[in-house]
């Protein structure tokens, strides 16, 4: 029997203070390398925030999260970045084509996000929301990373270029990528995930 491998994340005791209280309060968890984790809970959990420890995009004011049984303090950040692709639920576009925002390897890259080559030549900012989607997901892909960290990625999406998006992310997943997903959808944590991280509300101290 193959041994299980590694958490590719380990939080441990993590706390993130907010000005009115923790956002994160001693949380711990482990994200696995194989497969979709979602983070799931109620809004102001802090899964957005716990997210963007991911990359350093924030920094715990307590504990450690811990990549590849590393500290992502002790790495270099940008290259962290290149292993860590974040992609938020609003798309961005930079100014140009599709080809400009995705750079060497653009038809290969549409192509695995299921974007006709044809976009190619079209003004990034002139795509649907659902096409930007993908393009900010081939964008992310083309950094080669280890990781793929999602920020509610379907939520602006009507319901059919949600459903693509979702098989993308899927068969991301199945490929052998490691995808953490934050969501408020439950259908995510039930038909879509892996693996389940639930995030509670940090306890408020009284005023």
């Amino acid at each position: 029997m193959t041994a299980p491998r590694p958490p590719r994340f380990e939080y441990d005791d993590v706390t993130v203070l907010g000005d009115d209280g923790p956002i994160v309060a001693g949380f711990s968890a482990a994200v696995p390398a194989d497969g979709l984790t979602v983070l799931v809970g109620p809004s102001g959990a802090g899964k957005t925030t716990l997210l963007r420890l991911l990359n350093r995009l924030d920094d715990p004011d307590g504990g450690v999260v811990r990549l590849d049984g590393t500290d992502v303090r002790d790495l270099d950040v940008l290259e962290l970045r290149r292993r860590v692709q974040l992609v938020g639920q609003v798309p961005v576009a930079f100014p140009g084509t599709v080809a400009d925002n995705l750079g060497p390897g653009a038809p290969e890259l549409l192509e695995r996000v299921g974007l006709p080559a044809v976009l190619l030549a079209r003004d990034a900012d002139r795509l649907s929301v659902g096409e930007a989607q993908r393009m900010s997901l081939a964008r992310a892909l083309g950094r080669r990373p280890d990781v793929l960290a999602l920020d509610e990625p379907t939520s602006a999406l009507d319901t059919a270029s949600k459903s693509g998006v979702e098989a993308l992310i899927r068969r991301l997943a199945d490929e052998g990528l490691t995808v953490v997903m934050v969501t408020h959808d439950p259908r995510h944590a039930t038909d879509l995930a892996d693996h389940v991280v639930q995030v509670a509300p940090a306890p408020r101290t009284a005023p």
